[in-house]
């Protein structure tokens, strides 16, 4: 396949799907939004190339999560209107906002300097919404929204549908998969529902959904999926898309 086309696939499980480009055209500048280790050299264990990696996402939890997984890496964001990009399907909809945000990343790259590297350099970009009775849930609007996702999930379920693209840019490969998790829900009280608005975080993720806060945790009744998705980042399918573009 010559660069600048693109080609879709789909994997077999029924909880993931698989986008695969080869993007030719990336163009240049860019700003750093955080001082994270300047493009630190990363290696795999089963791997004797090395190769660096620009994380394409702002979120603590996403830095946390690469971090664990033994990954250094440069922070960049992403400053795009998501509101901009609509989908009807959710998982539609994330993969969109990743390559979204990966284009807005690499249109400010100097990436003919990255294409001449000895060691590939790859951007991984990241999306995630709720879904909730079949409704795509973003971030809370204000403090009144964040109260009605919140009350909604008290004695239901809802779930975690999140993406996570990785591109080679000295390749210009790309592949995505989006993954899902289900989250249920015991009664959940009045006042911690007003305990976590007033904390405020939760305004800043999808749906308002933070199950790994210490006020919320014991009012989880299961999670059919892991937890690092829930947060925004799946490990199990990062390190796959990680070796993949390498």
């Amino acid at each position: 396949m010559g660069l600048g086309t693109r080609a879709l696939f789909r994997s077999a499980p029924s909880q993931t799907r698989s986008f695969f480009f080869v993007n030719s055209l990336l163009l240049p500048k860019y700003s750093l939004i955080s001082r994270a280790p300047l493009f630190a050299k990363t290696k795999m264990e089963d791997k004797t190339s090395q190769f660096k990696i620009i994380l394409g996402s702002s979120s603590l939890p996403r830095r946390k999560i690469l971090a664990e997984m033994g990954y250094e890496f440069t922070l960049m964001s992403a400053d795009i209107d998501e509101k901009g990009i609509r989908k009807e399907k959710p998982e539609e909809l994330v993969m969109a906002l990743a390559e979204a945000k990966a284009d807005a990343i690499l249109h400010r790259l100097p990436v003919g300097d990255y294409v001449k590297e000895a060691e590939p350099t790859l951007l991984i970009s990241s999306d995630q919404v709720v879904v909730y009775e079949g409704v795509i849930r973003e971030k809370p609007a204000n403090e009144e929204e964040a109260h009605q996702f919140i009350k909604g999930y008290s004695g239901g379920h809802a779930a975690t549908v999140g993406s996570v693209l990785v591109t080679n840019l000295k390749t210009g490969f790309r592949k995505g998969e989006w993954d899902r998790v289900e989250i249920h829900f015991h009664e959940i009280p009045d006042e911690v529902i007003e305990k976590l608005i007033e904390e405020g975080n939760v305004l800043h993720v999808a749906g308002g959904l933070l199950i790994e806060h210490p006020l919320i945790k014991p009012y989880i009744k299961q999670v059919v999926g892991t937890i690092d998705s829930v947060m925004g980042l799946p490990k199990a399918l990062t390190e796959k898309l990680i070796r993949e573009a390498v």
